[in-house]
């Protein structure tokens, strides 16, 4: 990638040349991970960049509210180049840009990164897209941070990107990526199969991207490595003896000194990262990916592949199916959201199992806080390991440990309804639409429901309505 700096940099100052002061990058899982962590962390030094990766009909419709279309570049990104999710935001916001500059101007706002050959390839062709980023088709999503899928964002928000890719250069010759994949590898064969990660704030949002990784790259034969991130750090006395732990410190950042000391004194494993600047983690990126396959090694399983994502994307379309045969989607059992329906299904919880918190619901500042608060009394209730991720951005990063693990997760669903739902164009430039965003994320939320009952884990479904943060804070307050 290093050969490739010139040709980003000459991109980013064309973008910039020709007035756009926003990117929208649309995609899902290793297409937007990589790219939501750079706009975070370095966001401040080129465009604004964000990340839509819900099909959730609220989010789409505030990213379209919030945004200056008219400036703003999108970057479809899809390894695969079929990528449902994507291909949907694609087609929603082409006719959107068609409305505001013509057809004959729209193509210009778009720009794909994708394998050779995929089928966005020719769409990017047809629709006379901007520029076309072929990526090496050797990398698989969620280790491409370093190339095209994460490289052309983070130039675009400003990072040098020579220098993070020097960073990552260095870690290569270091053994620090080889002695971490042993640890974790080994310490998961022995119970401990929660890697649990503390990290400076300016930094926390590497969490996501390494979440990812993990839990995808182990989560499959029967066994499973948890990433645990955002969690609550409690004193040690609030954890069973199945974690691992990881600080991540960034330069003088002792925020998190003293809890970390406490639990190193309790007899917890963990491991220290020291991170000098923003652009360590360039060495982080690489050294996560190379530990990662080396845990896979010891685990004996295969952390290139991800057999069981594709499981529930294939009854994902069946309910999609059944929709546009009958005009309704099938019916899944719920529960009334009461606390009681909840503590009666948390009280399965054994000692070495998580609790995984799945929110098909419009991502939002208030709403991140309702979920943290609800994690924080699950964590405090049952010393069990939390997670908490949205639908569907989480089939395409930890739903593949949840089907392909031990068995050891309790899975709460949250659905909701969109107060004012969105068709889903048919095809990118003209308006007809056979489904909407809304019947999409429900039929993503029912087809992974039904893959983890068909693989016998634990589940309870609650529909919020229209009212989610209402129904949570009430949940939350009993």
């Amino acid at each position: 990638m290093a050969a490739e700096v010139e040709r980003l940099n000459q991109f980013v100052a064309a973008i910039k040349a020709e007035g756009f002061t926003e990117v929208l990058l649309l995609g899902m899982g290793g297409s937007s991970l990589a790219p939501e962590v750079f706009a975070k962390t370095f966001g401040d030094g080129g465009l604004k960049l964000r990340v839509l990766d819900s099909t959730d009909a609220t989010a789409v419709k505030t990213y379209e509210e919030t945004a200056d279309l008219r400036h703003t570049l999108f970057i479809v990104s899809t390894k695969s180049g079929g990528t449902v999710e994507t291909f949907s935001f694609f087609k929603y916001f082409y006719n959107r840009i068609i409305e505001l500059v013509g057809r004959e101007k729209a193509g210009r706002h778009f720009v794909a990164i994708t394998d050779p050959g995929s089928g966005l390839v020719k769409t990017a062709n047809t629709y006379n897209f901007r520029a076309i980023f072929e990526n090496d088709p050797n990398i698989g999503g969620r280790y491409s941070v370093i190339s095209f899928f994460g490289l052309l964002p983070a130039a675009l928000v400003g990072v040098d990107v020579g220098r993070l890719l020097a960073h990552a250069q260095a870690a290569t010759s270091a053994p620090v990526a080889e002695k971490l994949g042993a640890i974790m590898g080994t310490l998961a064969q022995a119970g401990r199969d929660k890697v649990t990660f503390i990290a400076s704030a300016a930094i926390a949002s590497f969490g996501d991207w390494v979440e990812q990784l993990i839990a995808e790259s182990t989560g499959k034969n029967g066994q499973g490595i948890l990433p645990v991130v955002g969690e609550p750090v409690l004193a040690p006395s609030g954890y069973g003896s199945d974690r691992l732990f990881v600080y991540l410190r960034l330069g003088d950042d002792s925020g998190w000194d003293e809890a970390v000391a406490r639990l190193e004194q309790a007899g917890q494993p963990v491991v220290r990262l020291e991170l000098r600047d923003l652009y360590d983690l360039g060495r982080q990126f690489f050294i996560w990916e190379m530990a990662t396959a080396v845990a896979g090694h010891i685990l004996d399983i295969q952390p290139f592949d991800q057999p069981n994502v594709e499981s529930a994307k294939v009854l994902a379309r069946k309910m999609v199916d059944a929709y546009q045969e009958s005009g309704q989607l099938p019916q899944l059992d719920s529960a009334e959201p009461t606390a009681a329906n909840l503590n009666a299904f948390i009280a399965q919880a054994r000692p070495g199992d998580y609790i995984s918190i799945q929110a098909y619901v419009p991502p939002t500042t208030e709403t991140d806080a309702l979920l943290h608060q609800l994690r924080s009394q699950l964590l405090e209730k049952t010393k069990c390991a939390t997670t908490v991720g949205y639908g569907p951005r989480f089939l395409h990063s930890t739903g593949q440990l949840h089907k392909g693990d031990a068995g050891n997760g309790l899975f709460i669903q949250f659905t909701s309804e969109p107060e004012t739902d969105l068709p889903i164009p048919d095809t990118a430039g003209e308006p007809a639409s056979g489904m909407s965003f809304g019947v999409l994320k429900l039929s993503q939320a029912l087809g992974d429901a039904q893959a983890l009952l068909d693989e016998n884990r634990r589940l309870i479904r609650f529909d919020l309505g229209t009212a989610v943060n209402e129904k949570l804070s009430e949940l939350l307050a009993a």
